[in-house]
């Protein structure tokens, strides 16, 4: 009658330190920590029992505890305790996951923030922070909750959920990373083995158990590949020893076998919102009778198309703006029957999820596409986008395509070849530093950024975010510190571009600064195309540095002289191998090392005291492609009346790439003493011989016994001298 159950108690509690809290409100007998057997790590929950049943009665409730709120609650003969009406119904939580070998190492459950039984296991004293939670995420976008959110974060919903292989209860705790429109909208986390949740699991400190041998301490690291099950047995499934798909198999047939689980092919897909209230958007070729019977439009009437109109505003009714056109809406088919047309649009995907087809044959008003045509220019070779193109047009196009195909329009049942997703560029890095109420500064590292706002992990006290000036900080490492007190690590981070967040970066403001190529170029130069990125308006100036030193360069402004005789060999080198690097990395999609590769042209040339035009010419075909403008003006000033783009792309001449001499590092007596320059033919006894006579090497040897000479063809020569 003395015994409470306590929900909630943080991850680093121990018997002693509950038994101290929960000594504020009476003598306490006994308290006890429950501990997960496999991974020897607090559960989350304990009991205390306490002298006096009245004391035990008054301590039932909310209760701060290590500055967190945990719940109280009388023992009940079960010894244990969940959320309500959602035990007490015997809800049930359906997960979907492609790995059911781990579930013995699911530590925790997460559901998404929107999901119909967040309310059901969600304890009293709980409910507010989860309903503010639930709020925030809800102004999300599904990136922003997923790729572009590198913090994760979450609430404790109080309750718990029983895994079906171990009988253990595990805490379920919603987070805005699991969405509820893919799978069920909930997961069995299992940190040992997926690397978001061995983030989150991390940040709430929650249990991470192994189950699958083969990577590093995964109390450190998720390990996501193939190994031996461990940890993975009960009374009646034994999954250790297994390798992954074979314990996917053994696992499953448990599951079905016993009615906890199924096998199932999920597909991730948003909602198709097909049908809009709008007027931009495709017509439906559908009219509908007097009686409501739906009927097509006549082929001899087709194409559908929109009716001019003096007003696109909403109709002020449930219809949209298509219902105020009478005329159109209402007409009479051949027969005389009287038909009104449906007035909602389709929304573009009808026209765009098939674009590339009739770009090939835009003109045909007997078919979609000429056979002869399609397979001719079909499939698509690189289809170019943005990751948020993959759940929208890729997907949309791939449906529409399967279709045709299925109708014997197209030849191919896929459209696109190869899929690159070029990366997000994100605002200018902002630094943020913390301070308490006193003012002092906390390094980043000492700070957690919960739902409640910041506050120092050791004291648990409120802190201030504040944005600092790049000028105030300095890259140590991999992170930034204070210029000032170079101890305080900053938090430096980019983030999507977004008018509330009043980061977005207006193209045309740079062009008006720094001109259309700077930024064609200076986007092209940041990083890898896939790669997301974050924007650095000085990034712009080192680009905008590098055309003019081009211009001043083909133009003779840089008091180097273009003139018509033959390059040297050397000058036709360095050229050529600008040729083999910015064609193999523009055909990769390479773009910045290709410009990299050009801007070593450019500071090669600057050492000559020529610049033939036979070289001059090549390199700005080049530039064209990324400097378009820049180019043509160029190719104009070397007296070409004709534009550059039908100017044939220079080709890389091999033969002219190969050395005629190497570099070979000397040593003595194991260190580097000089270098001498050989022929890439010389043999061992020639290479031996210049080097016992170039003078820093005789520095080192003269008077002293060559013990010993080492030589490695046309890498390295060791002496060894006693």
């Amino acid at each position: 009658e003395g015994k409470v159950f306590v929900g909630g108690v943080p991850f680093s509690f121990t018997a002693a330190d509950l038994e101290r809290e929960m000594a504020n409100f009476g003598q306490v007998l006994s308290a006890k920590i429950e501990m997960d057997r496999s991974t020897g790590r607090s559960k989350g929950f304990g009991f205390v029992e306490f002298a006096d049943a009245a004391d035990a009665a008054g301590a039932v409730g909310s209760v701060e505890m290590g500055g967190r709120k945990v719940d109280v609650k009388m023992a009940k003969k079960s010894a244990r305790y969940l959320a309500d009406a959602g035990r007490e119904a015997g809800a049930k939580i359906s997960v979907f996951t492609t790995r059911p070998d781990t579930l013995f190492g699911a530590t925790y459950v997460v559901l998404s923030p929107e999901h119909p039984l967040v309310e059901s296991v969600t304890t009293p004293e709980n409910l507010q922070a989860v309903k503010d939670y639930a709020t925030k995420a809800s102004l999300k976008s599904d990136l922003e909750r997923t790729e572009l959110q590198k913090d994760k974060s979450g609430v404790f919903t109080g309750g718990f959920a029983i895994n079906p292989l171990t009988k253990e209860e595990v805490p379920i705790w919603i987070a805005d990373y699991v969405l509820n429109s893919y799978g069920t909208g909930a997961i069995m986390a299992v940190p040992a083995h997926d690397p978001r949740d061995h983030e989150f699991a991390k940040k709430f400190d929650l249990p991470i158990r192994e189950v699958v041998q083969g990577g590093k301490d995964v109390q450190e690291e998720a390990f996501t590949g193939d190994g031996p099950l461990v940890n993975s047995a009960n009374a009646e499934v034994d999954l250790n020893g297994k390798p992954v798909l074979e314990a996917k198999a053994v696992a499953i047939a448990f599951l079905e076998a016993n009615g906890v689980g199924n096998s199932k092919v999920n597909f991730r897909l948003r909602d198709w919102l097909f049908s809009r209230q709008r007027y931009w958007g495709e017509p439906f070729p559908i009219s509908f009778l007097e009686d409501g019977t739906a009927v097509t439009v006549p082929y001899e009437d087709l194409p559908v198309k929109l009716p001019d109109m003096k007003s696109y505003q909403p109709s002020g009714t449930t219809e949209g703006p298509l219902s105020t056109a009478t005329d159109w809406v209402n007409y009479e088919l051949a027969d005389g029957r009287k038909v009104r047309r449906e007035t909602n649009t389709m929304p573009q995907w009808a026209g765009s999820s098939w674009y590339y087809l009739r770009f090939l044959d835009p003109d045909n008003i007997g078919a979609p596409i000429d056979p002869a045509v399609e397979k001719y220019w079909m499939p698509v070779d690189l289809y170019l986008g943005g990751a948020e193109h993959a759940v929208l047009h890729l997907l949309y196009a791939r449906f529409w395509h399967k279709v045709l195909y299925d109708a014997g329009v197209v030849h191919t049942k896929e459209p696109f070849q190869k899929l690159v997703n070029q990366g997000l560029i994100l605002g200018p890095v902002e630094h943020t530093v913390f301070k308490d109420e006193s003012g002092r500064m906390v390094s980043a590292e000492e700070v957690s950024e919960g739902l409640e706002g910041p506050m120092e992990k050791k004291t648990k006290v409120s802190l201030v975010a504040h944005k600092v000036m790049e000028t105030e900080v300095v890259k140590k490492a991999n992170d930034f510190v204070l210029v000032a007190d170079p101890k305080v690590r900053v938090v430096s981070r980019a983030v999507k571009m977004s008018k509330s967040k009043g980061n977005v970066v207006n193209p045309d403001d740079v062009i008006s600064t720094a001109g259309a190529d700077a930024l064609r170029l200076y986007l092209m130069f940041m990083g890898p195309l896939e790669q997301v990125k974050p924007w650095n308006t000085n990034g712009v100036e080192g680009v905008l540095r590098f055309l003019n030193r081009a211009w001043r360069l083909v133009t003779g402004n840089a008091k180097i002289p273009l003139v018509d005789t033959p390059a040297d060999k050397e000058q036709l080198k360095v050229l050529h191998t600008a040729i083999k690097r910015v064609t193999q990395d523009t055909e990769r999609l390479g773009f910045n090392t290709a410009i990299a590769a050009m801007m070593e042209f450019v500071n090669a040339a600057y050492k000559w005291k020529e610049l033939p035009r036979e070289v001059a010419e090549p390199f700005v075909k080049l530039l064209n492609p990324y400097a378009p403008h820049l180019a043509e003006e160029l190719w104009e000033a070397l007296g070409h009346p004709a534009s550059i783009c039908d100017a044939p792309w220079p080709e890389c001449d091999e033969s002219l790439l190969v050395a005629d001499s190497l570099t070979v590092a000397v040593q003595v007596n194991g260190k580097v003493r000089a270098t001498v320059e050989v022929g890439v033919d010389a043999g061992k006894d020639e290479v031996l011989a210049l080097v016992e006579s170039n003078p820093l090497v005789q520095k080192w040897i003269e008077g002293k016994e060559i013990k010993k000479r080492i030589y490695v063809a046309g890498k390295i020569c060791n002496l060894v001298v006693v």
